[in-house]
This record gives C-alpha cells, structure tokens and sequence, in this order.
C-alpha cells in the first residue's frame, strides 16, 4: 500500500494551490461579506480544468482519477469553502447522473460542456418537507397525452449552484403511489419555461455559495430528457450522493487544514508573557491534536476515494470519511478560534468564516447521522 501520490498528482495539487492562493484567497472574504459568488472566478476554474478532473477526455474532462479531484477540493477549500461546495455540488452530483446515466446523445448535448466548464450545473433533490429522507419528495412530473413531455410541478430547497446554473438534474415523482420507486431524473434547462429561482437563502455559512429555492410550475421537460427509465430516480440521487460525499471530506480536510495553517502563523507572532504563544506547551499539544486528526481524516478521503477509482465497493468509506472529516472540521475551527482568543472571533481573520463554514458539512449531501446508519448497514449490525 502506497500513501504517496504520484508525480502527477503532486504536480497538480500545487496547481490547485497555487490557484487558490493567487486567485480565490485574496476575493474569499469579500464574497462572504457580500454573500455572492465572483462570476469571474468561475471563468478562471474553467481555465485551469477545475470542473471536469475526473471526466474522461472524450467528453472534455481531465482524464484525471477521483483522487485528484479531492486534492482540487481540499486546496479550494483551505482558502474558501464556498468554492469547494460550488465545485462539489457541479463534479459530484450534476455530472454523474449524466455520465452514468445518460445516453450518448445526453452526454453529448449537456455532459460535456458541463465537464468543460462552459456550463455549471446543479442537482434538485431536497425539498422544504423531503431532505434526508429523500423518500418523502412531492415534486410531480407527469407525462402529457402526446408522450412528448414531462410537466413538473415542485419546489425544491437549497439548491447550490442554482443562481447562475444552466443545467438543473430534479427529481419527481413520475408514479406517486410507488413512493421512492416511482421517482424518476431529469436534465433541465434554465431557459424552460415554469422554472424560476428565488433569491439567495440567507445562511451562516458558506455565504458566497449560491444556495436557492427553485420552482418548477407546469415546466415542460421533453421525453428524451428523462435520464435512466422511469422509476431509476431514486438510485441516480443515491449513486450521486454516495459519490459526493468524497468531496465534502475533501472539503471539510480543505476547512480544517486551511485554519491550522492560519493558527501556525498566529501563534508565531502572537506573544503572551513575553514570548510567542506557540511556545507554550499547551498550545503545541492542541495544535499536533488538529493536525493528526485532519492527517487521519485525509487518508480516510483518499481511501475512499481510491476505493472509486478502483470501481470498489466505496460507499460506505465514503460515509466514513465525510462523518469523520466533517466532525473534525468542526473541532478543529473550534480549536482555532479558541487558540487565536478574542480575536478569532473576529471576522478580521479568517479562522471566524472557517468555523461558520464548517458546520454544514456535518448537514448536507446525508447528515452524519445518516452516514452512521449507512456505516452500520455496511457492518451487517
């Protein structure tokens, strides 16, 4: 077993990091502040690859493994966790349920300009009364006389990515008294009409994320945009999910290493009884606590991520290093702010956005407590 990335892989971290650090740190807080993502940033990700990584070339992607798409997401995630669930939320969720689904002809027309970043796509599962149990969606779709169209009527929550998103992966309910197995997919257009997005859901974190409600009233879907049969909803979203979840560890790895690193350079300068404060013992045993806990987190996201490479049966180590990241990103901000006193609670330094940042991990794409019955389920309890 080899726990070192390759050359590549290591060439193309600094890549991301080095893009992080020139291009979204210095506009991170901004965009918080002002809860609205820099369109112009979103141009620059698509320069540099950022929204097809693990995509075959043949559709425009990277040809890059799942693994490099964590190190994408961790580096993104250090300086600004808003950009990791924008990058999230398009390459885990949207793209697959093209890319395994699909047809041809679907992959042509929707999947490579999604993997090519000239469209940024989003995914409408959760509902005001349906989120981890997704088996309680509303939202109808109803196929018309002719067989032509789908009519869908619905309203979906927190949808990320749906303020300036062009293509809109929904689930509805094709046959109502089947319950999730009446649950179909389909790829949705902006421009079609009965589609329309409400204004950013104001949140505690990942503020610059664009997080909306989006109803869809008697919009017309043609036929040929159902992905999969009827019926197959269910187990996209699910496919999905389970996927996605290596991207939100790799994000909450991103938040917890990205505020060590600001705490290293705090307690540097910070002086207290006249000398630095990371000269004091207590200081340095929280500091090697955070950072074994973000290594141990890190290696579980890329098991899981290599257990996805390998076509292995990775969800439930996907669960496992989404609840254990997540839950150490938590702490490990926590810790930080602590560490920085009353000026971490200021949002003059970052570690204050990070500690907001962190506690949606622990929330969406499955909350921890879903990830425990998963886990569980896997250890046949």
């Amino acid at each position: 077993m080899d726990f070192k990335l390759t050359k590549t892989q290591m060439l193309q971290q600094e890549l991301f990091r080095k893009f992080a650090e020139t291009e979204i740190k210095p506009i991170a807080k901004d965009m918080d502040e002002a809860e609205d993502y820099d369109r112009e940033l979103l141009q620059k990700l698509q320069k540099i690859g950022a929204f097809g990584i693990p995509y075959s070339r043949e559709y425009g992607g990277q040809g890059a493994d799942v693994l490099t798409y964590t190190l994408c997401m961790e580096e993104m995630s250090k300086v600004d966790a808003s950009t990791g669930i924008t990058l999230s939320v398009h390459t885990s969720l949207c793209c697959p349920c093209i890319n395994e689904f699909g047809t041809e002809e679907q992959k042509q027309k929707y999947l490579r300009p999604l993997v090519d970043g000239s469209k940024i796509g989003c995914f409408g599962l959760t509902e005001p009364g349906a989120g981890t149990d997704a088996a309680g969606v509303k939202t109808t779709a109803d196929k018309t006389e002719d067989g032509k169209y789908y009519v869908l009527n619905g309203t979906k929550m927190f949808t990320t990515n749906s303020g300036f998103a062009d293509t809109f992966i929904v689930f509805a309910l094709t046959d109502k008294s089947k319950g999730p197995k009446g649950m179909s997919a389909f790829i949705v257009e902006r421009e079609f009409e009965g589609l329309s997005v409400g204004p950013n859901i104001e949140r505690m974190g990942i503020r610059a994320a664009s997080n909306c409600e989006v109803i869809y009233e008697n919009v017309k879907v043609p036929a040929e945009n159902l992905l999969g049969k009827e019926g197959q909803g269910y187990k996209i979203a699910m496919t999905a999910l389970g996927g996605g979840r290596i991207g939100i560890g790799a994000q909450s790895v991103g938040i917890a290493q990205g505020a060590i690193d600001e705490t290293l350079k705090y307690v540097k300068e910070r002086k207290q009884g006249g000398k630095p404060i990371g000269k004091y013992q207590n200081t340095q045993f929280k500091l090697a606590e955070m950072q074994t806990k973000t290594d141990a987190a890190r290696l579980m996201v890329w098991r899981a991520a290599t257990e996805k490479d390998l076509h292995g049966n990775y969800a439930p180590y996907a669960a496992m290093c989404k609840m254990f990241a997540s839950e150490t990103a938590n702490e490990v901000t926590r810790m930080a702010v602590q560490l920085f006193g009353g000026y971490g609670y200021c949002r003059e330094y970052p570690v204050e956005r990070a500690m907001r940042d962190a506690k949606i991990t622990e929330i969406y794409e499955g909350t921890n407590e879903a990830m425990r019955m998963i886990v569980a389920g896997s250890m046949k309890v």
